[in-house]
C-alpha cells in the first residue's frame, strides 16, 4: 500500500509524529526514590487558581471538559455531563459531598511520577504550574483515576484505546515541558502506543 495515501493513519497522525520527536529528546533513566514525596508540600495545595483567572484549576477543567454544566456564581461548577475520556462511558457530574468523586481530575503525568522522574528539581513554582496545568489534567471518572493511581504508562493505560494516542502525547508533552525524565519501561509503553497512532 501507499504509505503517503492519507487513508494510511499510522505513524502520520501530526501529534503523534510530534509526541514521538519529543519522546526521543527525553533522558530515559530509573526512577528516583520517592523518599520525601509530600504532595501539598511539593505540589501546593490542591487546585490552586494559577491562570488568575479568579477560579480554581478543578472549576476550569470541570468547566472545559464537561457538556451542558451549571454554576454557582462565575466559577463553581455544581452539575454537568462527562464521557469519560479513559473508558468512554457517561458520568453525570453533581457536586456534593457523597457524589462529586465521581468524576474527578487526573493528572495525566502523576504528580508522584513527577516527583520521582525530574520534579524534585523543580522549584515550587514550576511544581505548582505542573499540578495545575490543564495540558496535565482531565476530568474523567473516578474509578479510573483509582485504578492508575501514580501508574505510568509501563503500569496503566485507558481502557478506551481510541484514547490511548492523546493520553501518551500529552504525558509526552508534560514530561518535555517540565524537563522530566521517563523511566525505561515507561519509554517503551509510550514508544509503543506512538507507533500505532
Amino acid at each position: 500500500s501507499d504509505l503517503s495515501s492519507p487513508t494510511v493513519s499510522r505513524g502520520t497522525d501530526a501529534d503523534a509524529v510530534r509526541a514521538r520527536t519529543q519522546l526521543a529528546d527525553l533522558p530515559v533513566k530509573g526512577k528516583a526514590a520517592a523518599t520525601g514525596y509530600d504532595r501539598t508540600g511539593d505540589f501546593g495545595s490542591a487546585w490552586l487558581d494559577v491562570d488568575h483567572n479568579g477560579c480554581d484549576t478543578r472549576n476550569d477543567v470541570l468547566a472545559r471538559d464537561l457538556a451542558g454544566i451549571t454554576r454557582e456564581g462565575r466559577c463553581k461548577v455544581l452539575t454537568g455531563t462527562l464521557v469519560s475520556p479513559y473508558t468512554g462511558a457517561r458520568v453525570d457530574f453533581v457536586r456534593g459531598n457523597t457524589t462529586s468523586t465521581l468524576v474527578q481530575i487526573d493528572h495525566v503525568v502523576a504528580l508522584e511520577n513527577a516527583w520521582r522522574t525530574g520534579a524534585q528539581r523543580l522549584t515550587e513554582t514550576e511544581r505548582q504550574a505542573l499540578a495545575n496545568d490543564p495540558v496535565n489534567l482531565f476530568a474523567v471518572d473516578g474509578r479510573s483515576n483509582s485504578q492508575k493511581g501514580s501508574g505510568d504508562a509501563a503500569t496503566w493505560l485507558p481502557a478506551n484505546k481510541a484514547f490511548r494516542c492523546t493520553y501518551i502525547e500529552h504525558q509526552v508533552t508534560v514530561k518535555a515541558k517540565y524537563r522530566l525524565w521517563v523511566a525505561p519501561a515507561e519509554r517503551d509503553a509510550m514508544v509503543r502506543v506512538l507507533d500505532a497512532c
